[in-house]
């Protein structure tokens, strides 16, 4: 159980800070949930804690272990094979799974796809909350403004395998 306070990401909503846990009654049952505040806008959701697993709910991604980001949407690291002929439907499985790494595999192939093709309007949005999902976390672990992380995330998926670097982020 996360507690309130806590840095959390939903894999289709992206990065939060746990608010407050509460208590609700539906259909004369109790349940508690978490009050999440986004970090894009000022919207809130509220996520029963028994489905924290089953929704994919999880920690923000430590600095350490985000290096393998840059490196998925580079275009460096070797990705799964994607069916061509339901690519929407197998990237959107990748997102519910709720792992970055995933997440950076979506944005990267359909990086790659626009290059080729124009994408359609559930590919260009599901490029979109990808891309979304990765800079909100990128803002959380590396302490910088959504924009600017936003706006390296964009550049490492244009530029590809260049000397791109988050190291140059501040520590």
């Amino acid at each position: 159980m996360f507690e309130e306070g806590t840095a959390i990401v939903h894999p289709l909503q992206g990065a939060g800070i746990i608010e407050a846990i509460e208590e609700h009654s539906v259909l004369n049952e109790s349940h508690k949930y978490y009050v999440i505040r986004l970090s894009t806008g000022s919207m809130k959701i509220m996520v029963p804690v028994e489905l924290t697993e089953k929704i994919g709910l999880r920690k923000i991604t430590e600095k350490d272990e985000f290096e393998r980001v840059i490196t998925i949407l580079k275009g460096e690291e070797e990705k799964t094979m994607i069916n061509w002929k339901s690519p929407y439907a197998e990237n959107l499985l990748k997102m519910k799974e709720g792992s970055i790494y995933k997440v950076a595999e979506v944005a990267c192939n359909l990086s790659l796809r626009s290059k080729e093709k124009t994408l359609s309007i559930e590919e260009k949005r599901l490029f979109e909350n990808a891309c979304n999902a990765i800079s909100t976390e990128m803002a959380y672990v590396y302490k910088m403004k959504i924009a600017e992380a936003d706006t390296m995330v964009r550049r490492t998926l244009k530029e590809g395998r260049t000397q791109i670097s988050f190291k140059e982020v501040p520590k």
